[in-house]
């Protein structure tokens, strides 16, 4: 036997399986449009252009514009969302791939919403790709089986338009004597064009929910779509709550046997189980819900038309994305409703420095996220009437009360204000939040110690030096402005053993406790009894009772006012006064014998914002400022951070450094560097061991433009980031347009 015929010896059933060779079929590209423009889930910045495939003739029709395809990318396969359909591309023929197969026929990504993450990546310097992760949730295959429409007759449908026009008409007649300017918000939410407003609503347990509801009921008559974005899911519940006791339904299943949805307002959230997420978006997509309230996650929403996009409290931190582009809930929806030619409302009972400046129309710029809005405010006279009785107790006015606890966390004063409210109903006692924190001040006035240069906060470093955490820069020879004095003392701020010490001083009534941070967390709900709540900011319970006069506290007190004179952020301010006034817009108004004590010492301006329940004073006095120090929003800014190496190859490729055309900018005070920092940070907790060494140095630095320039400044930084990636260069780099903490 010859070399050529020896076969392999093997055993029964183990021989090798002869493979058949496989043919290919041959594929026809589509007879009209061919080409498909994809957007890959692939989150690289320097891959976020469109890739071009063919689309075979079977899937011409399912694969349309906004519809989930499978494709192969390098050596994977990736799902991406088809942007578009032509006929020619600038890519080879040869190098042209088939679209695999189209993974869902449904179009997740409408044409108007196509538009909106293309525009929001621009405006934050990120792709379409990081936005499209954002906006659509995971796909869930039987929730498309199972989605089904319900029919409403023609009779269910008038009977209910009637009976929310006459709720939208009485709810509009009491605003009209509340509020001026709320016929230009009426009008607006009935005509076809852009435009924006500030609202400043009257305190109440649920006046905001009153408003809110009378906007969306008048946008749904007009045929109009409404997306509202609240800081958390309590809002949401509250919110949820009062659009059902006007008639409106909650997206949810009928009672029909084939498992059909329907309703006028669905909630959409990241905390929402994956289906239930999933089928609320397929039914806002497809036009089945013409109302979506939620978290930030529901500011990506894909309505359609003329829409009312809403935020309450712009000024609240959750709002920004946690992951690149980190785009902020109030730009996105205004950016949304000026493509949409829709309203967009900013609510908030402390209004934000950036509202501040929208509403003055003499030095606002406009931007893909702001511009000129609207002010709506309470009259005087019925701001009086609706507030309960504020009064600051600091130590001028407990001495000319004679009250001899001056000095003391709770003053006699306060305890015989809140003793008797005790007779009537439940009081609530606000304290800051849970935790330790330093601060430097002044050993002499206590007022916060502030950088020189860029009135930043100081913090002393573990080498006993002082530094400025925003610029970095050292600070000798520090003088306080106000009382010269030259020494800085540490303030430790904190707010363990409230409940024991003020057990002490009301002793037999029922102390509630609700804070994150204790065994029973927060409490949501509290009967109408005499009993004293114990409540960190945004953990404050809802009273519930048979009316509206049992549902509010018969009195408020905020406790340990002087924290806010340490507390850190640009936004210090406006936080502390926005905790405040959600606090006391839970007491009884004056006319029902409904007191709020502010305890302790504090800026006077942040304390008579909240007695006159007027927070544009303490926002005015805040834009002043960033105007002396050009601070946003008054110039743009972004913060970058990363490894050092990679922030100043950065700045340098933007302009920023070296004498380039963004190095410097102009301000009231002269020419200024445009860039702050850089400063160290400390490392991310997700950060490995292994890549400690390399990436030790890491820094953040802010840079600041112009308003004008915001849109080029996040280009560059864009292109800058994708060359550092595509280069593949080392270190960590990020960046983020709009930050609510600057360093």
């Amino acid at each position: 036997m010859s070399t050529e015929d020896a076969e392999q010896l093997a055993l029964d059933g183990l021989a090798p399986r002869k493979r058949r060779k496989r043919v290919s079929t041959p594929k026809t590209p589509a007879a009209e449009h061919p080409i498909a423009q994809v957007v890959l889930d692939i989150q690289a910045t320097h891959l976020g252009q469109t890739f071009d495939y063919y689309v075979e003739e079977k899937y011409s029709e399912d694969a349309q514009p906004g519809v989930m395809v499978r494709v192969r990318f390098g050596g994977q396969r990736v799902n991406g969302i088809v942007w578009n359909r032509t006929d020619t591309s600038e890519t080879p023929e040869s190098s042209l791939r088939f679209i695999e197969r189209v993974v869902s026929d449904r179009v997740l990504v409408p044409a108007s919403m196509r538009n909106d993450v293309t525009l929001i990546a621009d405006a934050f310097g990120g792709t379409r790709a990081n936005i499209l992760r954002l906006a659509v949730p995971a796909r869930v295959a039987r929730v498309e089986q199972e989605q089904r429409l319900g029919n409403r007759t023609n009779i269910e449908k008038n009977r209910r338009r009637e009976s929310l026009a006459e709720v939208e008409r009485e709810s509009y007649e009491q605003l009209q004597r509340q509020y001026g300017n709320i016929n230009l918000l009426h009008e607006a939410l009935e005509s076809q064009r852009f435009q924006s407003f500030v609202f400043d609503p009257l305190p109440g347990a649920d006046h905001w929910r009153q408003c809110a509801a009378w906007m969306v009921v008048l946008a749904l008559l007009q045929g109009k779509p409404a997306v509202l974005v609240l800081p958390t899911m309590r809002e949401i519940e509250d919110m949820a709550e009062t659009l059902q006791a006007i008639g409106l339904r909650p997206f949810a299943p009928t009672q029909s046997s084939n498992g059909a949805y329907d309703g006028d307002f669905a909630i959409l959230n990241a905390q929402m189980a994956p289906a239930e997420r999933y089928r609320a978006y397929l039914a806002t997509s497809e036009g089945q819900v013409r109302c979506v309230i939620g978290t930030r996650a529901a500011m990506y929403a894909p309505v359609d038309g003329n829409a009312l996009f809403f935020i309450l409290d712009d000024v609240c931190y959750q709002d920004a994305d946690g992951m690149m582009p980190y785009a902020n809930a109030r730009g996105v929806l205004r950016l949304r409703a000026k493509s949409h030619n829709g309203v967009f409302v900013a609510m908030a009972n402390a209004r934000s420095v950036q509202s501040q400046w929208e509403t003055d129309a003499a030095h606002v710029g406009t931007t893909q996220v702001s511009g000129f809005s609207t002010p709506i405010h309470a009259f005087p006279a019925v701001t009086k009437e609706a507030s309960p009785w504020i009064r600051w107790l600091n130590r001028d006015e407990l001495a000319r009360l004679a009250d001899a606890t001056i000095g003391a966390r709770v003053p006699h004063t306060a305890v015989r204000v809140l003793s008797k409210a005790l007779g009537s109903g439940p009081v609530l006692l606000s304290i800051p939040q849970d935790g330790i924190s330093e601060a430097l001040s002044c050993a002499k006035c206590h007022r916060q110690a502030r950088c020189s240069y860029c009135t930043g906060p100081l913090e002393r470093l573990l080498d006993g030096s002082v530094r400025c955490r925003w610029c970095g820069s050292a600070t000798v020879q520090w003088a306080c402005p106000a009382c010269r004095g030259e020494r800085m003392r540490v303030v430790r701020v904190g707010a363990a053993g409230t409940a024991q010490e003020l057990s002490r001083l009301f002793r037999g009534v029922p102390i509630v406790l609700s804070t994150p941070s204790q065994p029973r967390g927060i409490v949501s709900d509290i009967g109408f009894t005499p009993q004293l709540v114990i409540a960190t900011p945004g953990a404050e319970p809802r009273v519930r009772g048979r009316n509206p006069s049992e549902c509010e506290y018969r009195a408020v007190a905020i406790l340990d006012a002087w924290t806010s004179l340490y507390a850190f952020g640009i936004d210090a301010g406006i936080d502390t006064l926005t905790s405040w006034m959600r606090a006391v817009s839970l007491c009884a108004p004056r006319i029902r014998g409904g007191q709020a004590l502010l305890i302790g010492e504090t800026d006077p301006t942040l304390a008579q914002s909240l007695m006159l329940w007027n927070s544009t004073l303490l926002a005015q006095t805040e834009l002043q400022e960033r105007e002396q120090t050009a601070l946003p929003p008054v110039f743009a800014a972004a913060c970058v951070w990363g490894r050092r190496d990679a922030v100043k190859a950065t700045l340098e490729r933007i302009g920023a450094l070296g004498g380039g055309d963004m190095s410097t900018i102009e301000t009231a005070e002269g020419v200024l560097p445009s860039v702050l920092g850089p400063v160290p940070i400390p490392q991310p907790r997700t950060i490995d061991s292994r890549e400690l060494e390399g990436t030790a140095d890491r820094v953040k630095a802010v840079v600041r433009v112009p308003q004008s320039r915001r849109g080029e400044l996040a280009l560059r930084l864009r292109s800058a980031s994708a060359l550092h990636v595509a280069a593949r260069e080392p270190g960590e780099l990020r960046f983020q347009l709009d930050p609510k903490e600057r360093i």
